[in-house]
């Protein structure tokens, strides 16, 4: 059915928690769903164009149900911002549990190994991508899109010898990974002094604003929506975090310079 323009989604709300029907809850979700589609479509964006956007969004639709039920209006956040997160961690959740990279992505990519093999051997040197996109019968375009869904599934063994040491010793692939998860100290205290100096310095709201347009990548249009502000008034929110954090870093810069 559609969602009448005049209805009041506050009262919906009121109503739901106070006795939560399905058709009250059905309200709600056709009132949020378009929330649950920029979401399944800002993570679908990042995959390979072999995976249906619907199954996003269909896996999304659990999340917001989800949050739905549990969303405590007590507490006072709007339920855009509480919803988001469960929403998204859903369709992750969905795309963990399945294979999400098809059949169809791995054959093509096995197509440009093999073809590179082949041309090395007849060449007698590394082709370039246009004379293998030549020997699977692809254009340029179509190639790079292929390299490009292929990296999700590349995989290698880590007792794969990687190099021969120089006492001759085979160095494998898992003796010489790096190590991400690796910190550095110095780094670690100079992230944490920083933290500390932003969130000293900043509200709630204006610490919101941050998380939801660095991290959430959202629009300011998105976030007065969510935080009910005006997009003008986001702006120059934002605007004079950015410059008051700036003159901030500044300071303290000059304080610790010699």
């Amino acid at each position: 059915m559609a969602l009448a323009a005049n209805i009041d989604i506050k009262q919906v709300w009121v109503d739901y928690k106070a006795n939560p029907t399905e058709e009250l809850r059905n309200v709600l979700i056709e009132n949020y769903a378009q929330l649950v589609r920029f979401n399944a479509e800002r993570v679908h964006a990042k995959l390979p164009t072999e995976v249906d956007v619907e199954d996003l969004v269909s896996a999304g639709m659990f999340g917001l149900i989800d949050a739905i039920d549990a969303f405590d209006m007590e507490r006072g956040v709007k339920f855009e911002t509480y919803c988001s997160p469960r929403v998204r961690g859903a369709i992750l959740d969905e795309l963990r549990a399945m294979d999400w990279v098809p059949r169809l992505v791995r054959n093509r990519s096995q197509k440009i190994q093999n073809a590179t093999k082949e041309l090395q051997s007849e060449l007698g040197r590394m082709p370039s991508e246009k004379e293998v996109a030549r020997r699977i019968g692809v254009d340029k375009e179509e190639f790079k899109r292929i390299k490009r869904d292929g990296v999700a599934v590349s995989m290698t063994s880590l007792s794969r010898k990687a190099f021969t040491s120089d006492s001759t010793r085979e160095v494998s692939e898992v003796e010489v990974m790096r190590d991400d998860k690796a910190t550095d100290p110095q780094v670690e205290l100079q992230k944490s002094d920083l933290k500390t100096l932003i969130q000293s310095n900043l509200t709630a709201t204006e610490r919101l604003i941050l998380v939801l347009y660095y991290y959430e990548e959202m629009t300011m249009k998105e976030i007065g929506v969510t935080l009910d502000l005006s997009e003008s008034r986001v702006s120059q929110m934002h605007s004079a975090i950015v410059e008051r954090l700036r003159f901030q870093l500044w300071q303290r810069d000059r304080e610790f310079r010699p």
